[in-house]
């Protein structure tokens, strides 16, 4: 039987410590074809590149076995540029991207460059997973991620996912024990509460630092911050249209504008 074609990207960049799991363990699934970032583009979001170059370099770095770029853009520059350049008329059956260094729940997904490409995929009706371990350490252990992350890649492969739907799986940091399992959840209600720095150059040039800490608002117990913080791995389905449904009918029945 002909093998899945497995398209891989990440935000960290095409040399981090991640995207090096989450290549070879696609590679037990399917073919594999690699398009990253040639540097770190975290907290990127769903940036792409207009008015300026995009470069796209063929790289052995994964081996003679997989294909790979690097390239110069976002992540959603490169499955932009792998589904229309490097794979031409040749269709993904599975995208998937990172393994991120750091969290992405909440509302972290909007900033996320890892999940960028995921919903980049899903825009173009491909399914697609983001994985990010919760652990921002260069040396962050991946090893108990990885079951978990072909168990949900194969499971995907076998029954799809609905159209224009990607999936955010976030993992605990490595602990004493063993990861409790899978909590198919919502995204928790949080945010980051930022502050700003003032700082000021050698030249006395005035800058700022961007800082703050996340607060979670949410009290529930279905939710992936819940899940992380009690071992589970969370996945939250995900979409891109985010027109507030709910609203329309509310806004027709208290909106009353004419201009005359």
């Amino acid at each position: 039987m002909k093998r899945p074609l497995i398209l891989v990207s990440n935000d960290d960049g095409i040399t981090s410590k991640g995207i090096r799991h989450l290549v070879e363990t696609m590679k037990s699934l399917g073919e594999v074809v690699v398009v990253a970032p040639n540097s770190p583009q975290s907290g990127m979001g769903h940036a792409i590149t207009i008015g300026n170059t995009l470069r796209l370099d063929p790289t052995d770095i994964y081996g003679s076995d997989v294909q790979a770029y690097e390239c110069s853009g976002t992540p959603a520059d490169c499955v932009k540029l792998a589904k229309h350049h490097v794979l031409k008329d040749r269709n993904a059956d599975l995208i998937v991207s990172g393994i991120n260094h750091g969290s992405n729940t909440s509302i972290s997904v909007l900033y996320s460059g890892t999940m960028s490409a995921a919903i980049e995929g899903a825009v173009e009706g491909v399914p697609s997973i983001g994985f990010s371990l919760c652990d921002y350490g260069h040396d962050a252990d991946f090893d108990h991620t990885l079951p978990y992350v072909k168990a949900i890649a194969e499971q995907v492969l076998k029954t799809g996912l609905p159209k224009y739907t990607t999936l955010n799986v976030n993992f605990p940091p490595k602990r004493n024990e063993d990861l409790k399992g899978v909590k198919i959840c919502r995204q928790a209600h949080a945010k980051w509460q930022e502050e700003f720095d003032q700082r000021y150059d050698p030249n006395g040039r005035r800058y700022f630092w961007m800082a703050g800490n996340f607060v979670n608002h949410d009290k529930g117990e279905d939710n992936d911050e819940w899940a992380i913080a009690n071992n589970y791995v969370s996945v939250v389905p995900c979409q891109f249209d985010l027109t507030a449904h709910h609203t329309i009918s509310v806004l027709n029945d208290e909106w009353d504008i004419n201009i005359k």
